[in-house]
């Protein structure tokens, strides 16, 4: 299991880096950019860097090398692999800024280091061939191997526990819309329109708008639409939890229950805002918290809903024709991609793409076009009447609908 999740997960996070950086000829000559001048993404993942360094450090120092481990891939796993590199994949490749690119493989480089020196006391191999496979390309550290190296040391001024906190928001609220299109069985790669999330305040709505634009990227939605207080759009109902309050009210349950059952929307709201309420049940000094009620929003025609953490998350269902028809493009991309890796073509290799007429796929390519060339490095699309050649692929976009496509590299 520690292979796969954590060694597994790293070596792949260092191939990917390997890969561009190789392509880029990346070496870490520039000066290091400024943390102010690094995208929101890049200095959340610096933080949680830093924020790791002090809980390895005070783990090591209490003879806790399990601690220390348990952090150490939690963050590689969690934060680096799954979030980071992945919302980050096409600055790698894609990015016309050079100041972003350059951004993104510093900051990759660091986190890859400072994982290898943290690693080094109960994973000494591995951190040190990933240490020098590192180090011998930019000569950033004087040491040659990573047992000579100096232990990390935190830098305060890079932690931001609010970026922290809003970036956990944007992963539990993606996690939520995910879990929704699992439900609904419909793949990430159909874009939807919009999410509904009500905000309990301008406060809560500032801190969400800031990480939006990772959330829809990361769901593949259209837009966010922040609810006030005082909407009527989601309705709510509560019920007591029994388990928490049986054992301190048994006896005022009965009054308890009656509370819970007639309370309106604008006091519903009210509990959650101020984490529960007091009530005086016969000269009893009632204290209910949430973990006391069962708070669960109705679904609405054409949406799916779902509460986690004090967040509300509606998600809209309906498929137009416009959505579905991008939602191929993404899913003919997705084949593109799986024909050029089986037949051995380079990262960099330009192609040009065959696709047989399919009068239920042609509407789509035409509409998106220069977006399928644009992911797949193809110089063109071409629409024939059949389709033969090597390397070819015959597969289901979706339900129903074929695909007989073949590419060519470009010479």
């Amino acid at each position: 299991e520690v292979r796969r999740k954590f060694f597994g997960t790293l070596y792949n996070t260092y191939a990917f880096f390997a890969l561009y950086a190789n392509i880029d000829h990346f070496d870490y000559k520039e000066a290091d950019l400024a943390y102010e001048q690094r995208p929101e993404i890049d200095r959340w993942i610096l933080s949680e860097l830093n924020s790791l360094i002090l809980t390895v450090d005070q783990a090591y120092s209490e003879y806790e090398p399990t601690r220390a481990g348990r952090a150490i891939a939690e963050f590689v796993d969690a934060h680096l692999s799954n979030w980071y590199v992945r919302l980050s994949r096409r600055r790698f490749w894609r990015s016309d800024d050079d100041k972003d690119k350059l951004s993104a493989y510093q900051t990759l480089y660091t986190c890859l280091e400072t994982v290898a020196r943290l690693s080094s006391p109960i994973a000494p191999f591995f951190s040190e061939q990933l240490y020098r496979d590192l180090n011998n390309v930019t000569g950033k550290n004087a040491a040659e191997s990573v047992h000579l190296t100096d232990f990390p040391v935190a830098d305060p001024k890079l932690i931001d526990k609010d970026l922290e906190e809003r970036m956990e928001a944007a992963q539990l609220i993606s996690s939520m819309v995910l879990s929704l299109r699992k439900k609904a069985n419909i793949r990430v790669r159909q874009p939807l329109s919009k999410i509904m999330i009500p905000v309990a305040n301008e406060t809560m709505k500032t801190q969400l708008e800031k990480i939006s634009h990772l959330i829809m990227s990361e769901v593949n939605i259209k837009g966010i639409e922040f609810l006030a207080p005082d909407n009527n759009i989601l309705v709510k109902n509560v019920k007591p939890n029994f388990k928490t309050l049986g054992k301190k009210y048994g006896k005022q349950m009965r009054q308890i229950q009656a509370y819970f059952a007639g309370m309106s929307q604008d006091e519903i709201h009210a509990f959650e805002k101020n984490n529960g309420t007091h009530l005086d049940v016969e000269g009893v000094d009632v204290e209910l918290t949430l973990e006391d009620a069962l708070i669960a929003t109705q679904d609405i025609p054409g949406w799916a809903v779902t509460s986690q953490d004090n967040f509300t998350v509606a998600l809209d269902m309906t498929i137009t024709e416009e959505l579905f028809n991008e939602g191929l493009a993404r899913e003919l991309v997705n084949r593109v991609q799986t024909l050029r890796k089986s037949s051995g073509l380079e990262v960099t290799d330009r192609i040009e793409i065959f696709v047989e007429h399919n009068e239920k796929s042609d509407a789509a390519i035409e509409q998106h076009k220069s977006y399928i060339c644009g992911e797949t490095l193809a110089e063109a699309i071409w629409l024939t009447d059949s389709v033969g050649g090597d390397p070819m692929l015959d597969d289901e976009l979706t339900e129903n609908v074929k695909v007989r496509m073949s590419i060519q590299k470009k010479i």
